[in-house]
Parts: C-alpha cells; sequence; structure tokens
C-alpha cells in the first residue's frame, strides 16, 4: 500500500484504517514507540489499538480459558495491550469473516472489530474463523480535534498499514518498520518534536 505523507497537511481528514506512528519525544511513556492502527475516527473521537505491545504473560489461549472457552487450535499469539482505556475490555481486530456480524462496522481496507463470543471462538479454530486476527485488552482514544492537534504537533507520523504491521508477531520491530515504510530511519528523528 502508498505512504499516506509525514505531516498533516498531506493526512485525509479522517483516519480510520490507517496507522500512528509515536515519535521518539512523545511525553506519555504508555505510546512510547508505539504503532496504533485507527479503527475509528470522525469529528467526536478517534478510537485505535497498539498493535505492537503485548500485554505481559498473557496469551491469546490463555484468556480464551479465563473465559471459559475451549482454546483449540488457537496458536499461541501474544495478547496485546490496545491502550490505556478501558484495560478491562477486549477487542478482536481481523480480516472480514462470512457469518459474523461485527459489532462496529466495518473499518476502511476491509478489516472488522468485533467483541463476542462467536469470534473469541473461531479464534480457538472453530468455524467460522478470520484468516488474521489480533485479541486486544483496552484502547486507545481521543476526544474530537485532540488527535488532530496532537498530529499538527508532531506527535504522530501517519503510515498506510500492511498486514504484517497489524497481524504479524515481530511487535518489537514494528515501530521500526513503519517507518522505513515511510522512508525514514530512527536515528534522523529528534526526540525534542514529539509531544502529547
Amino acid at each position: 500500500m502508498s505512504i499516506l505523507g509525514l505531516m498533516s497537511v498531506f493526512a485525509p481528514r479522517y483516519l480510520a484504517g490507517r496507522l500512528l506512528v509515536a515519535m521518539p519525544g512523545i511525553e506519555d511513556c504508555r505510546f512510547h514507540r508505539a504503532v496504533i492502527f485507527i479503527c475509528a475516527h470522525d469529528a467526536g473521537h478517534a478510537m485505535g489499538l497498539m498493535v505492537n505491545r503485548p500485554a505481559d504473560d498473557l496469551t491469546v489461549p490463555r484468556l480464551l480459558e479465563q473465559l471459559g472457552i475451549d482454546p483449540g487450535s488457537a496458536g499461541d499469539a501474544a495478547v496485546l495491550v490496545g491502550g490505556p482505556v478501558q484495560p478491562e475490555r477486549g477487542f478482536v481486530l481481523h480480516s472480514d469473516v462470512a457469518g459474523v456480524s461485527p459489532t462496529r462496522d466495518t473499518i476502511p481496507g476491509g478489516l472488522t472489530l468485533t467483541a463476542t463470543r462467536e469470534i473469541l471462538e473461531g479464534l480457538a479454530g472453530r468455524q467460522p474463523r478470520p484468516d488474521h486476527a489480533l485479541l486486544a485488552i483496552g484502547y486507545s482514544g481521543w476526544d474530537g480535534g485532540q488527535l488532530e492537534r496532537e498530529i499538527r504537533n508532531n506527535v504522530w507520523l501517519i503510515c498506510e498499514p500492511d498486514e504484517a504491521l497489524i497481524f504479524g508477531d515481530d511487535h518489537e520491530g514494528k515501530w521500526v518498520r513503519a517507518l522505513a515504510k515511510l522512508g525514514i530511519s530512527p536515528e534522523r528523528l529528534s526526540a525534542h518534536l514529539g509531544q502529547a
């Protein structure tokens, strides 16, 4: 997919379906080197999930067991920390699945955000099962106009997503990879640009 741009003047009005990449000087340590997939964005709010922050010692099979779901063939994927808002709440970001109704509208780019038992059972290997999925607890949120101000203040860069950046398991490397996709080397970024 193509690069969206580095500065807010090149950004579309709303960013659902795109990635935010934290600048080095971001003041909120919870977002240090964060890569966030924006699930919803309009004039009143923005909501996204960090895609590169695994939760400590929590895997998808372990969480499924805690929810009373046989993990079946869930694999050993990490549960991600989607953000600091409502950390007790879970979200599944996934490719479309025939027969599963999303709890939200489909996100631009063909992904869906779902929070149903049916999709959790799909992660355990039952049908219907998405080809690609991540499970996150909590989310990242902004009030109306807040994200736009942060972009203008060089807190975030905007990048087009790809499958590996969203669903890949190289969480440590996603920030550098997202910057590389924008043609930026991390060593060339100033820590004094980002603010939050």
